[in-house]
């Protein structure tokens, strides 16, 4: 039987807005499963980013069940939602939203030394080398191209062997040659790894590339 990774009945999110209440999204059920790459399309203000939100534990639902490797997100406390995004979700943002004063060596040893694993500097100098940023060790994210700092963003998201990888438009900021490239290092270690990936994309070419795509429209899914 093939594990659920995540598992979503009747999500919500909502805002409190001057008029009422805002609804972002209004009753999403899924299901991400072990090792499937699962595509998440839809038109801009749709819901997809707030649905990453909600199962990397970023934001509480306001409605509905989110339960992620056994976590009840919608009930469980922050010291609780944050060692499983440090042990078990990595993120990959459209923004690479790495630290500036930071080496990319630095950056991607991050999780591991937060986690208090040892040998965390030789095992972020092998995952860099194996996205090909293996003679960038020492270059801060100024002194990397987009492609390379995704490419960072990337090797930090899978460095502590996540289950589930969460990625919000990873290939938005990159012209499509580069694109493409980032695409075949997220794939390439979500299948060799055995991670989940939940990939948010608006590129259908991308999307149809994935297992299973599912579409996001007025906080619903359309398809």
């Amino acid at each position: 039987m093939t594990e659920i990774i995540a598992e979503l009945e009747d999500a919500r999110l909502a805002y409190p807005g001057a008029g009422g209440e805002v609804s972002v999204l209004a009753g999403i059920d899924m299901r991400v499963t072990a090792g499937e790459i699962l595509a998440v399309t839809g038109p801009s203000g749709s819901g997809k980013s707030s649905l990453i939100a909600l199962m990397g534990g970023l934001e509480r639902p306001t409605g509905g069940r989110i339960d992620v490797m056994g976590v009840d997100m919608a009930h469980a406390d922050e010291t609780t939602r944050t060692r499983l995004r440090r042990r078990d979700i990595g993120v990959v943002f459209q923004a690479y939203h790495l630290v500036p004063a930071m080496t990319a060596l630095q950056n991607v040893a991050l999780p591991l030394v937060l986690a208090g694993i040892p040998d965390a500097r030789e095992r972020a100098a092998a995952m860099l080398d194996r996205v090909g940023l293996g003679h960038r060790l020492d270059h801060r994210p100024t002194a990397l191209s987009g492609g390379e700092q995704q490419r960072a963003a990337i090797a930090r998201a899978f460095i502590a062997a996540p289950r589930l990888i969460l990625a919000d438009e990873p290939t938005g900021n990159l012209d499509q040659k580069t694109g493409a490239a980032i695409v075949e290092v997220m794939f390439d270690l979500a299948r060799s790894t055995g991670a989940a990936l939940l990939l948010v994309t608006h590129d259908p070419a991308l999307a149809a590339r994935c297992d299973r795509r599912l579409e996001i429209d007025s906080g619903r899914i359309a398809a």
